[in-house]
């Protein structure tokens, strides 16, 4: 419904990824095949660390809550998108779209900095591996999290309230298959240009300082790595960090192109795509990186299959 003012929006339509209604249910079978693998690859990397002794170190306590928040800020978005692939009503109330984003902002932003504390953990294991037990202290472990969680809850804070205290009057049309800030922007009546100033120095605050502190770290690991002797030595370094850094490339580089740009040359049906690769198909990425290229975790899961054949066995 359009509205005169902010005060009688009660609901959003969201016109979602394609008005096509050939292919909106092969959308649904292709994006619920990603989210279901999304879910059982996270989740499983969840149980594997919760379970395997061995997995008890700094390196995957960071990757437990790295698969948390990939399941939180997925299931924000990617159920609502399913169900409207299939509905031909698509209306979201006010309340739910303002729940949808700050959920979805808060676990993204969170995962940021998560991302950085992972690459410092890899900084201190590679250049500092006689110290790497003190330096990485559980305290500090828990420390670097609570700040990250912080980090991401009080910027969603920020977008939220700044966003959702907009006037809504020329449209309720939301050009995006969940709430974001950009598409709201652009059907906003009031005068949006704080709320610019507010998405560009604020996301880009995290992104930039997340990033920063990832590039440093393996900047530092890439010389410890080329002072090494041995070739072996190299590979394994290399083999260690690689798939985070994997991660990193393919999550920053669709966030920043999505946020980090003039609200002017936004192309909300382009970017839809781009979206949709962030919220959904990343976090489905992610497990895998993360598992196909580390033995450790690879170990861990024959052996938690080997304990439930045996089980059930005898």
């Amino acid at each position: 419904m359009a509205a005169g003012n902010s005060t009688t929006v009660t609901q959003f339509i969201l016109l979602g990824i394609s008005d096509d209604p050939q292919m909106r249910p092969v959308f649904f079978v292709v994006f619920l095949i990603i989210y279901l693998v999304n879910v059982v690859g996270n989740l499983g990397m969840i149980i594997l660390i919760s379970f395997d002794s061995q997995l008890h170190n700094p390196m995957y306590f960071f990757l437990w809550h790295l698969s948390f928040c990939d399941i939180c800020y997925s299931t924000a978005i990617a159920p609502r998108m399913l169900s409207d692939l299939l509905s031909k009503s698509r209306i979201i109330s006010f309340t739910g779209c303002t729940a949808q984003f700050y959920f979805f902002a808060a676990f993204v932003d969170a995962e940021c900095y998560i991302l950085a504390v992972m690459a410092y953990d890899r900084y201190v294991a590679i250049c500092n591996p006689l110290l790497y037990s003190t330096a990485m202290s559980k305290a500090l472990c828990i420390r670097l999290l609570i700040g990250s969680y912080i980090a991401g809850t009080t910027n969603a804070i920020i977008h939220t309230t700044a966003t959702f205290s907009l006037s809504f009057c020329s449209s309720n049309l939301i050009n995006h298959f969940f709430c974001d800030v950009p598409p709201l922007l652009e059907i906003s009546c009031s005068d949006t240009h704080i709320n610019e100033i507010l998405l560009f120095a604020f996301a880009g605050f995290v992104e930039m300082s997340s990033l920063s502190a990832i590039l440093i770290s393996y900047a530092f690991i890439l010389a410890a790595i080329l002072r090494m002797p041995s070739a072996a030595g190299r590979f394994k370094a290399f083999s260690t960090c690689g798939s985070h850094f994997t991660g990193v490339t393919l999550f920053y580089g669709t966030v920043i192109f999505m946020y980090l740009r003039p609200t002017s040359v936004y192309a909300l049906d382009q970017d839809k795509w781009a979206s949709v690769f962030y919220t959904v198909v990343i976090p489905m990425l992610n497990p895998l990186i993360y598992s196909l290229r580390n033995k450790d975790v690879k170990e861990a899961f024959k052996k938690l299959i080997n304990k439930k054949l045996n089980s059930i066995l005898i």
